[in-house]
């Protein structure tokens, strides 16, 4: 491992402080997971762009089915039956 030196404000110490010992680990190994997470995470859409991708597709696909969205527990009760009971 690579020793390196960072600074924290008073309340991010706390805050690691609590988290390490409510986990269990060192607050090295906390920050060391953070930065896993943060490196694993990067590449990935944020809220904004899923959100930009999902209304891309609205009303480009239909079921044929009129009342589909006004009716969709009936539908879903009609092709899954009853499970609750």
């Amino acid at each position: 491992m690579i020793r390196t030196q960072i600074q924290l404000t008073e309340e991010q110490s706390q805050t690691l402080k609590e988290m390490a010992q409510e986990r269990g680990v060192s607050m090295a190994e906390l920050i060391r997971q953070s930065i896993d997470n943060f490196i694993r995470t990067r590449n990935q859409p944020t809220l904004e762009e899923k959100r930009r991708r999902a209304l891309s597709i609205v009303g480009q696909f239909a079921s044929g089915v009129p009342d589909l969205s006004t009716e969709h527990d009936r539908y879903l009760a009609e092709v899954y039956g009853d499970f609750g009971n």
